[in-house]
């Protein structure tokens, strides 16, 4: 979506990437964002042809984004017993030292994973009251029972919790594709469990506009270019 001018110089310090909203407001009180030479003043509003500058910012660490194909058996967080988590996983394959995983991806599942720097988006990607689309693939161990798709898609009852309406597409009698906007715990199973369905394997597949693709299993690619655009630019936007 192309933004509109003039923009105040929060949303614009956002939307170039370079700060939060709310991060953009501590920079302008503490003198650091200039617009064509002038200090700016929160609430200021910036035109297309204007020069902005963040100064004193010399050290502003460089944020990277990969998506990463989490194998079975490897931990997203707190591994036990000699349990591999992604740290171990990914050590010596030329990723930088601080990534981390946003959210969590059971033991028994793979697929993607987003691995940042980039505490700035966390809360946004993880807190309920935003809505952000994931995608599995998943295949189960009975036949999926005719009523399945229009079970899960108008929510199920999880131990009394509802979940969200969902989409459900089958793929033959033993595979289907959900698409979710929320992430309790195991959902995904439980909601399978409390429809007598058991899962056999579980396999994420998209995270809002960032696909798993054909990535091997341990594998990682750099997210970029309008890629990274589209998926940065609606998060950024809520703050």
């Amino acid at each position: 979506m192309e933004e509109t001018f003039p923009m105040r110089i929060n949303k614009y310090l956002a939307w170039k990437k370079i700060s939060t909203r709310r991060g953009a407001d501590k920079l302008i009180e503490d003198k650091q964002v200039f617009i064509n030479g002038k200090l700016a003043a929160l609430g200021s509003k910036v035109k297309e042809t204007d020069k902005v500058e963040v100064k004193g910012n010399k050290n502003q660490k460089t944020y990277v984004y990969y998506a990463y194909n989490k194998p079975i058996d490897v931990i997203t967080h707190s591994p036990q017993n000699g349990e591999e988590d992604i740290k171990e996983n990914i050590r010596g394959t030329g990723l930088p030292d601080d990534v981390f995983p946003i959210g969590r991806l059971d033991k028994a599942s793979h697929g993607l994973m987003i691995l940042t720097n980039d505490g700035r988006i966390t809360d946004q990607l993880l807190n309920p009251k935003y809505v952000h689309e994931k995608e599995y693939v998943v295949k189960t161990s009975n036949k999926l029972r005719s009523n399945f798709k229009q079970k899960m898609e108008a929510g199920v009852n999880i131990e009394g919790y509802t979940t969200k309406p969902c989409k459900v597409t089958i793929i033959n009698d033993f595979t289907f594709r959900i698409t979710l906007t929320e992430g309790k715990k195991h959902q995904i199973r439980r909601m399978c469990s409390a429809l007598f369905q058991e899962v056999a394997d579980l396999k994420r597949v998209r995270f809002m506009n960032i696909k798993l693709g054909t990535l091997k299993p341990k594998a990682f690619r750099k997210i970029e270019g309008e890629e990274l655009k589209s998926f940065l630019d609606p998060i950024l936007k809520q703050n």
